[in-house]
């Protein structure tokens, strides 16, 4: 009774506005010293939990990121994907896909894919004859990809709670982030030629080659993270690292869109947007110490044998839940709070931890498009000056095809774990 107590006083702070760091920190706090357990052993645990080397890499990726976005990193990727498919019925829609997958690979972020890609996709999408609706949703549900195609800051997290390999969670979303991306291209070709929309012209061999030359820098720059983690040569963090000053070198001396004046502002913003996630991922931790001895993980545990629960009941059940949670609250706080409780039941059941986090992450996905929290929605609509009346219903269908990927990656458990029980068995 008191552990469900200190559940709703958590949701009770979030609904009020209160960051997520706060919501979980202080109910967590709150609740360790009601139930008379030591605060030392607390704080030791979240202070130990963000000592580690793997954590590291989460300012890294971060620092790329910003320099990516800030660095006509999105143009210049989009300008390559339109030499490929910009000539077909629908082929900016397709371009939106292809280059949202590629920048997905780089940022590691849901909301900066969206913000970048939309920024130069929305208005060319609309000024090609698109309806504004379905550019809202189409980048909108290709800018969540940032969180599933690896390196991923939303897999680093689960792997930090979860206490998982970050390389193999990393290998699990490659498959259903391609999955994704095929779902979407097929329906923009469907619904391109059901509206009839108009294509562009091929482009000539010499564009051709000088746009996808000029994009291999920032393809580079993700091929060379998953090179050196898994051919050994590197750790996550140090392919962290070199994914950040590889983009730093490809924004100033490549493309030349940052000046060395400005790095001094962007490393800031993105320092500040790692010191965010730490504050999330230390008060995070003690939110699980307290789960755990709370007797919640426990208690879950035994319902699941008494009802006889078998595993697809079950993750049916939670993947409910969880679409319902992302309505109201941050996607990153429901992965927070629904992980430390189910990862005991997830043994029991026999599900794999890994393949989980894939489910756990779609789950996000499905968080940043649906109203009235989902982030996306905001974005698209601040970039698009457009009614979020339009933005939601943009989003509808595909919300209803991300519904029926979820449905796949949860069943078909293979789509997540053949590649890391092949690479990594």
């Amino acid at each position: 009774m008191d552990a469900l107590i200190g559940l709703l006083g958590m949701l009770a702070l979030m609904a009020l506005g209160a960051p997520i760091f706060v919501s979980l920190g202080a109910t967590a706090l709150v609740m360790i010293a009601f139930e008379g357990r030591p605060l030392m052993d607390a704080a030791a645990h979240s202070i130990n939990g963000i000592n580690s080397t793997t954590f590291l890499a989460v300012p890294f990726f971060v620092l790329a990121a910003t320099f990516m976005q800030k660095g006509g990193i999105a143009r210049i990727i989009i300008e390559a994907a339109e030499t490929w498919v910009g000539h077909m019925r629908g082929g900016l829609g397709l371009v939106a896909v292809i280059a949202t997958t590629l920048f997905a690979a780089i940022s590691g972020s849901s909301v900066v894919t969206a913000m970048a890609m939309g920024t130069f996709l929305i208005p060319a999408m609309v000024a090609r004859g698109y309806d504004r609706p379905f550019a809202l949703g189409l980048v909108g549900a290709s800018g969540t990809m940032g969180i599933l195609i690896p390196p991923s800051l939303s897999m680093i997290l689960y792997g930090l709670i979860a206490e998982l390999s970050v390389p193999r969670l990393f290998l699990a979303g490659v498959l259903p982030g391609l999955l994704q991306a095929v779902m979407l291209g097929l329906w923009v070709i469907f619904y391109s030629r059901r509206k009839g929309y108009a294509s562009a012209n091929r482009a000539t061999r010499s564009e051709f080659i000088s746009k996808n030359l000029r994009a291999l820098p920032a393809v580079a720059i993700p091929l060379s993270v998953f090179a050196g983690i898994y051919s050994g040569y590197t750790t996550v963090t140090e392919s962290a690292g070199v994914a950040a000053v590889a983009s730093v070198l490809v924004a100033m001396l490549v493309y030349r869109e940052v000046r060395p004046q400005d790095l001094f502002k962007m490393a800031t913003e993105g320092m500040k947007s790692a010191s965010a996630v730490t504050f999330i991922v230390m008060f995070a931790l003690l939110f699980a110490h307290w789960i755990t001895g709370s007797g919640i993980p426990t208690a879950l545990v035994n319902l699941a044998i008494a009802l006889d629960l078998e595993a697809w009941q079950f993750l049916l059940a939670l993947n409910i839940l969880m679409i319902i949670l992302g309505m109201f609250l941050d996607a990153v706080a429901v992965m927070l709070i629904v992980t430390p409780i189910v990862l005991p039941v997830l043994s029991q059941l026999n599900i794999d931890p890994v393949h989980f986090g894939i489910v756990l992450i779609v789950n996000m996905e499905i968080a940043f498009l649906t109203p009235p929290i989902g982030l996306n929605l905001f974005v698209l609509s601040s970039i698009a000056k457009a009614p979020m009346s339009e933005a939601v219903r943009g989003m509808l269908p595909f919300v209803a095809l991300m519904a029926v990927f979820l449905i796949l990656i949860t069943y078909i458990p293979e789509i997540s774990l053949w590649l890391p029980t092949l690479l990594m068995n």
